[in-house]
């Protein structure tokens, strides 16, 4: 009688391949099965951009691991172009289509795993499915758009996200003029809007037309274009257009077996990937997930937390076949930890956004600006780091954070997503011990000042305000620049004393109102403050200084 168990794994990229592979490290004997329906198992999608743009030159080198290598190394069974029809949870039998010759088969499983994935968006809009509009979900999608772009002058990009940006950057440098439309009033949705303004501003010195606040309505063919049509009354003429405006989780077979699926579309799974049947587990972008912030529930379509899904369903799989408690791994929760870049300037976030928290009703939080150098101004080539960091203003707890520059970006928001995942507070910031030498930071690295400036706070050794409270009557705005820095650029209604001439000069502050103090990044602005409130004089820092308000006016201009 043969007892080998059998795992199937429906979907085989980043969480399927994953679990199948730890499934085989933890287990000799079990005989798995990966059932893909495409063409291709464990392909890098995050690469298929550049591919589109020449910097990866072979699609080859998008395969992390192919059937052959998958039979040899780990004695794994992938099925490629079969796509799985109907499962039968009763007999614990799953129907098999072959997408090359029809063929019907049934094949039986005592695991079974879910790793299905998402689909891009295709909205119902007249001319949805006229030839020369992609989306990019796989290779084939990406040789498709790589063909287009060849023989293509112009290019519409209709999302302002991950995706839409890193294609815009690889079509522009392939010659194409991009327009990019996107539904908000912002690019990069995902972002707050005033740190979205760094995103747009580098999109458009490179040539990058945009239309914000419009969505589109209709798609028509031309002699030798498509128009592309916004509700705005609008149109755009292009050879080939991307729809780049999100994904949504492939969970129709899911519900077609009755398993619970979540408000956003995603399948309902415990802390150890296991569906709402004992037998079925599930993982990738097609589950439903806990925003460990905000406690949410959401649908997070990044390879970084299915990967590690993936190892966690194969650790529950093995528990619960072998009746070993001890080898179930629980999973965490999403912090939504995410990077990209475009012509230079690398965007990062980790945790909650402000966005995020009002949707989730989460308020008593703070929010501070700064804007330090990557590396120490006196070594060539320091460059801004333009940085959020929100925190609960009680605990000190940290939220989230978003960060944009040119470098030492990613490095930042790394430090700070370990943080949030340790539960850290902004005190422990303020002690982090990090990386220095001249090339690389400062002594003061600007995940420590983020620390120090909202410690401060907290301690009550600052107070700060927020631009939002700009339009607040009782106050009295003093600006502490140089006169040369004051003459290019100010606010209204705010008075000008240097710093340099401040303590001379402090009498001609008045006594009833607070003072806020604005500099250029916030730096001299806090020395003031501090000068301030040491002679009994109430005084609040405006946070990240003309550098954060700057941006502030772009967005607010922008709604």
């Amino acid at each position: 009688m043969n007892n080998t168990k059998r795992i199937v794994i429906i979907g085989g990229v980043a969480a399927g391949a994953s679990c199948a592979t730890r499934l085989r490290r933890l287990n000799e004997t079990y005989e798995i099965v990966i059932i893909e329906k495409g063409p291709h198992v464990s392909f890098a999608n995050c690469g298929l951009p550049y591919f589109v743009g020449d910097v990866i030159t072979e699609a080859s080198d998008l395969l992390v691991a192919t059937p052959e290598i998958f039979q040899q190394r780990f004695n794994i069974d992938v099925r490629v172009n079969h796509e799985v029809i109907a499962i039968n949870r009763c007999d614990r039998m799953i129907t098999i289509k072959s997408l090359v010759d029809g063929e019907i088969n049934e094949t039986c499983y005592d695991a079974l795993v879910l790793a299905t994935g998402s689909k891009a968006i295709r909205p119902p809009l007249p001319g949805i499915d006229l030839p020369g509009i992609y989306v990019l979900r796989t290779i084939p999608d990406s040789q498709k758009l790589r063909d287009a772009a060849k023989n293509a002058q112009a290019a519409v990009i209709i999302g302002g996200g991950f995706i839409g940006l890193e294609m815009a950057e690889n079509l522009v440098k392939l010659g194409l003029t991009v327009t990019m439309v996107e539904m908000a009033k912002q690019i990069m949705p995902p972002l707050d809007a005033e740190m979205a303004i760094y995103v747009q501003q580098t999109l458009e010195d490179n040539g990058v037309l945009l239309k914000l606040g419009q969505a589109v309505s209709a798609f028509h063919q031309g002699k030798n274009s498509l128009r592309v049509c916004s509700s705005q009354g609008q149109h755009m003429d292009a050879e080939m257009v991307l729809m780049a405006i999100g994904v949504v989780p492939e969970s129709d077979l899911a519900k077609q077996a009755g398993l619970a699926i979540g408000e956003r579309g995603g399948i309902q799974v415990t802390d150890s990937m296991q569906t709402t049947d004992q037998s079925i587990w599930a993982v990738g972008d097609v589950i439903e997930v806990n925003d460990v912030v905000t406690q949410a529930k959401i649908s997070l379509p990044l390879a970084g937390p299915a990967s590690r899904q993936g190892r966690i369903a194969a650790n529950s799989i093995l528990g619960s076949l072998q009746a070993n408690e001890k080898k179930i791994l629980k999973f965490r929760g999403v912090q939504g930890t995410a990077v990209c870049q475009v012509f230079g300037t690398t965007i990062a976030m980790t945790g909650a956004t402000e966005k995020a928290l009002a949707r989730a009703g989460v308020s008593g939080y703070q929010v501070i600006y700064l804007h330090p150098g990557d590396h120490v101004g006196y070594f060539p080539g320091a460059r801004p780091v333009h940085l959020k960091l929100i925190f609960d203003q009680n605990s000190g707890k940290i939220l989230g954070a978003q960060a944009i520059g040119e470098g030492g970006v990613a490095r930042r928001i790394d430090v700070i997503a370990m943080a949030i995942q340790m539960e850290a507070t902004v005190f422990d910031l303020e002690e982090s011990e990090l990386c220095y030498a001249p090339q690389f930071g400062a002594a003061k690295d600007p995940v420590n000042m983020a620390g120090m400036i909202a410690s401060n706070v907290l301690r009550g050794d600052l107070e700060i305000a927020n631009w939002h409270q700009l339009s607040d009557a009782n106050h009295y705005l003093l600006d502490v620049r140089t006169i040369k820095e004051y003459d290019s650029s100010s606010i209204d209604n705010a008075i000008h004393i240097p710093m340099e001439q401040l303590r001379d000069r402090i009498h001609e502050l008045p006594r009833d109102k607070e003072i806020w103090t604005i500099c250029g990044v916030g730096q001299r602005a806090y020395y003031a403050t501090r000068l301030l409130m040491q002679h009994d004089i109430k005084a609040k820092l405006l946070s990240g200084g003309m550098a954060t308000y700057q941006v502030i006016k772009l967005s607010v201009a922008n709604q």
